[in-house]
């Protein structure tokens, strides 16, 4: 079970730092300055660089679940 648990922390890290840099930095169409093309979402982002958000997403999950397992090597938390 304890590959589980920590898979699980994985992904319950890698979701959260997700939904924490999703917001950061998107701007529409009107707050960029670019014309709204017919039938789009005003509220949708111009450039939502989604690749750079899953590689940072990813990063920070990995160095959150190091310091978790370090942790559990440590004996500092049991599993």
């Amino acid at each position: 079970m304890h590959w589980i648990v920590l898979g699980g922390a994985f992904a319950i890290f890698w979701y959260l730092a997700l939904q924490i840099v999703l917001p950061i930095g998107n701007q529409t169409a009107h707050e960029a300055g670019e014309t709204l093309v017919a039938g789009a979402e005003p509220g949708a982002p111009t450039r939502p660089r989604l690749g750079l958000k899953l590689a940072v997403a990813t990063g920070s999950a990995v160095v959150l679940w190091l310091i978790l397992y370090g942790l559990v090597l440590l004996r500092v938390i049991e599993l």
